[in-house]
């Protein structure tokens, strides 16, 4: 049997790492505010100060969209 078709859908097309938007809607952030901070460049302590967030929350948030993106959805098939 070939690779591609013994291996195909066997990996869920969904991750199980909530996208940034869940968490930013957590967090009660707002997520497309967020994105612009990141794009503008702002600095951590820049962003919990706009956002009126902890430092702690925001490097989490920033940490996961530099690893996963915004949708973080991973697929095998």
């Amino acid at each position: 049997m070939e690779y591609d078709k013994r291996n195909q859908g066997s990996f869920p097309p969904w991750s199980r790492i909530p996208s940034l938007q869940e968490m930013t809607d957590e967090a009660g952030v707002d997520h497309d505010r967020f994105i612009e901070l990141i794009k503008e460049q702002k600095t951590i302590e820049e962003i919990a100060r706009i956002m009126a967030i902890s430092p702690k929350t925001v490097q989490s948030l920033h940490h996961h969209f530099m690893h996963y993106g915004i949708g973080s959805v991973m697929g095998g098939d």
